[in-house]
């Protein structure tokens, strides 16, 4: 699909998920034959002609000024990673030849020092980097040949395994690798890799179509992990500096929960197990030159 095809699909699926009272509007006397707004209301919310909109939702408008921007996020009440994605679908940036991506060393000498577990991912949300506990709580990366994210989650069963609360961690991945995505509009390689869940999978085509956009940021995941149990913990994401496609990730527990006291458990077993058993932390050959 084209960026403007994209950027089409967005806005009509933003303006169907919103209801008339969100935006100060009345129900109207009749009944709505489908949920949303209309393209008028939205074009009257946002200052523009209904037919410019039209053009915008059918991926016929090109060259979108900054000030129909600013005015449709306003109308379409958008989140500021949904704006973003907005901005990046409308105004795609020149697309450099990208090489492998690579993780300095000196940065996995600082995982290696995080006393939490920690991981760095990637552009298709590929995890490129961890230390010993990130890879212990519960997918032992460097035991995988695929460590790609989305892919662990909706093609390899063990994923409902270790998430409880698998469902609402599908939707937030898949909102995830949109906003990824919105950062390189018309990469082959997002084409390449959406294509392949989408066909291998009807509960990612399903997320995939509601066009639900938001940042890798922070939240609390659910997990059970094979030797200590179940862990509930937080995460913070943060972007590196000299590569903004790479981000640092790192868990931590609620200070005196059980989780907490889980977690200072499996250190000790990273600590104390066999070398055999202990989570692995090299990397096989990757696709995508992790």
């Amino acid at each position: 699909m084209s960026d403007a095809a994209e950027l089409g699909a967005f806005l009509k699926a933003r303006r169907a998920a919103l209801e008339p009272d969100e935006v100060g509007l009345p129900q109207g006397i009749t009944r709505r034959r489908v949920a949303g707004l209309r393209r008028e209301e939205i074009a009257q919310l946002a200052g523009i002609s209904v037919d410019y909109y039209t053009r915008l939702e059918q991926g016929r408008a090109k060259n979108v000024s900054e000030a129909i921007l600013d005015a449709l996020a306003r109308a379409l009440r958008l989140r500021p990673d949904e704006e973003s994605y907005l901005r990046n679908l409308a105004a795609p940036k020149r697309r450099d030849r990208r090489g492998p991506q690579r993780v300095r060393p000196e940065l996995q000498l600082m995982l290696d020092a995080v006393q939490a577990p920690a991981f760095i991912f990637g552009r298709y949300l590929d995890v490129l980097a961890w230390n010993a506990l990130g890879g212990a709580v519960a997918f032992d990366f460097g035991k995988l040949d695929e460590r790609n994210m989305p892919k662990l989650f909706f093609l390899d069963e063990r994923a409902q395994q270790l998430h409880p609360e698998y469902d609402s961690v599908c939707r937030e991945l898949v909102a995830n690798l949109r906003a990824e995505s919105g950062r390189h509009p018309g990469d082959p390689e997002f084409a390449q890799l959406i294509g392949e869940l989408s066909l291998a999978s009807a509960r990612f085509r399903t997320l995939w179509a509601e066009h639900h956009v938001q940042e890798k940021a922070q939240g609390w995941k659910l997990m059970v992990n094979p030797v200590v149990g179940e862990l509930r913990l937080r995460y913070e994401t943060l972007r590196l500096p000299d590569d903004p496609d790479q981000g640092l990730v790192i868990y931590h527990a609620e200070p005196g929960s059980e989780s907490e006291r889980a977690l200072r458990l499996l250190a000790s077993w990273i600590a104390e197990a066999p070398s055999g058993e202990r989570p692995v932390n090299t990397r096989p050959s990757h696709p995508h030159g992790l």
